[in-house]
């Protein structure tokens, strides 16, 4: 599967030679409609109608059985009123296939599968024309999830790797390099639990110069992300880095999103990002979800205060459902109009 590389802009100079230039698909998104509603869980959203993913490949072993019903979760996402898909890719890396027999050829074809189920429900959804009503077209994120995740063990909540800079590159490198050719409009790095993993990613993108991505961050409190480094720090970390359109937090408790992008903001002039869990605590040996004591929480009036501190890119991550998007977007893009 090929087409255009993601973001890009395809110009001819005076003597009729061709170059291509990054675009920054947040960026113009952000020129029509105050924040993007990105979309919200999707593995767990998947157990919700039946699937069983108590397995380390967790939703990417549903594109191995029922690939059908991914693309029910992107399509309710869009009815619901993302603007943002984002893909089937989070845990479905090279590594991962392999512990399971599948090469990497068998495995290629699993990740771009995951695009095109996206991408078909994206085209579906957009053919037709009532949805089109005061909407620009959705965008596919391709996501990147951080190594930790392919271990299986709750890694992507701790950081501090055993793995070397040069393993983590040879870990990320070829999904990154497939998923640029993917027919993505982006990439979404994902949960990223330490600004070591963080910087690598986005010196890989230097390789794909028209590649643009959000950096989000996984974080144990208001202050630091998942390894313990203040998130101001890392803001500032990536702010040279022009292909990361935006950074933020993401799979953190809601009550401390908008402490993280307090401290965030001073530090970058780059859109935040915010699409936090439920709030509810997870356990990786277990591969289960707990309840958090305290009141529910509502999604829609705490996005408030997210957008207050600086947030633009706004959804939800484990155990949100479109009920939680809808509610964002009423929130903030209907009652913009």
């Amino acid at each position: 599967m090929t087409s255009t590389p993601i973001g890009t802009t395809i110009e001819t100079d005076l003597n009729g030679a061709m170059r291509i230039t990054m675009t920054d698909r947040i960026l113009e998104f952000l020129q029509s409609q105050p924040v993007i509603v990105l979309d919200g869980a999707l593995a767990t959203e998947l157990e919700r109608r039946g699937a069983d993913l108590r397995d380390p490949l967790w939703s990417a072993k549903m594109l191995i059985e029922q690939p059908e019903l991914i693309r029910s979760v992107h399509e309710d996402y869009f009815a619901a009123g993302a603007d943002v898909a984002t893909t089937a890719t989070y845990q479905a890396t090279f590594a991962g296939f392999a512990r399971r027999g599948i090469q990497a050829a068998a495995a290629a074809a699993l990740i771009e599968g995951a695009v095109r189920l996206a991408v078909e429900a994206r085209d579906a959804f957009w053919r037709v024309a009532a949805h089109r009503i005061g909407r620009r077209r959705p965008l596919i994120a391709a996501s990147i999830g951080p190594y930790g995740a392919m271990l299986a063990d709750g890694s992507e909540y701790r950081g501090r790797y055993a793995a070397s800079d040069d393993e983590l590159r040879d870990f990320h490198g070829p999904r990154l390099e497939l998923l640029a050719r993917s027919g993505a409009d982006l990439l979404a790095f994902e949960t990223i639990p330490c600004l070591r993993e963080a910087r690598l990613l986005a010196g890989l993108l230097d390789a794909f110069p028209n590649l643009t991505a959000w950096l989000c961050f996984s974080c144990q409190d208001g202050e630091r992300n998942s390894e313990g480094e203040d998130i101001g720090d890392c803001a500032a970390a990536l702010q040279p880095h022009p292909q990361v359109a935006a950074i933020g937090v993401n799979c953190t408790a809601p009550r401390h999103i908008a402490s993280l992008l307090r401290k965030m903001a001073p530090r970058t002039d780059k859109p935040l990002v915010a699409y936090p869990n439920s709030g509810e605590q997870y356990d990786p040996q277990r591969k289960a979800w707990g309840v958090t004591p305290g009141h529910p929480l509502e999604f829609a009036e705490l996005s408030g205060s997210w957008y207050e501190a600086g947030a633009r890119l706004i959804g939800g991550c484990c155990r949100t459902t479109p009920r939680e998007i809808r509610a964002i977007r009423a929130r903030h893009v209907l009652n913009d109009r």
